[in-house]
């Protein structure tokens, strides 16, 4: 009986140990302000990742798996996915404001369990697929250049 009082002491007195190191460390750390932590402030800011044109949330994360994106002397075309925890209204917002900001014209948007929004370029359309999954969402963003002409639309 002594032997398990002196190993569950020694148990307790380390993860007590172990809470108020950390605790002390994150105490002395939050006064300063270090390359790293502005770092992190900047995390939530947006990147321009396979379309140079095309902003996506950081917090969206590149699925390589799902994605095949081809570039040639200036044009990149493809399609890029990206997954991340995040709304999916938010996510529909996002792209909508900062298409328009980089000069992309919204086409059309269809709203459902998958949510599909169109926009036009100069000689390019993009087609962005937004879907939840069980942990993540997911936007597919497809680029593809405009094929004769284009201009004509589906409805007259």
């Amino acid at each position: 009986m002594t032997k398990q009082r002196f190993m569950t002491f020694i148990v307790f007195g380390a993860i007590t140990f172990f809470l108020m190191s950390n605790a002390i460390a994150d105490s002395d750390t939050k006064g300063e302000t270090s390359p790293s932590a502005v770092q992190k402030d900047q995390g939530s800011a947006s990147v321009y990742r396979d379309f140079a044109d095309v902003l996506v949330p950081s917090e969206m994360e590149p699925d390589s798996d799902s994605s095949f994106v081809y570039t040639t002397s200036g044009l990149t075309v493809g399609v890029m996915t990206v997954k991340g925890r995040v709304e999916t209204e938010s996510l529909i917002a996002f792209f909508q404001n900062n298409m328009v900001k980089d000069n992309w014209k919204l086409i059309s948007r269809f709203k459902s369990p998958k949510t599909l929004m169109l926009f036009r370029k100069e000689a390019r359309w993009s087609a962005i697929i937004i879907s939840e999954g069980f942990y993540y969402t997911y936007a597919e963003i497809w680029v593809a250049p405009t094929v004769g002409d284009a201009d004509t639309g589906l409805l007259k």
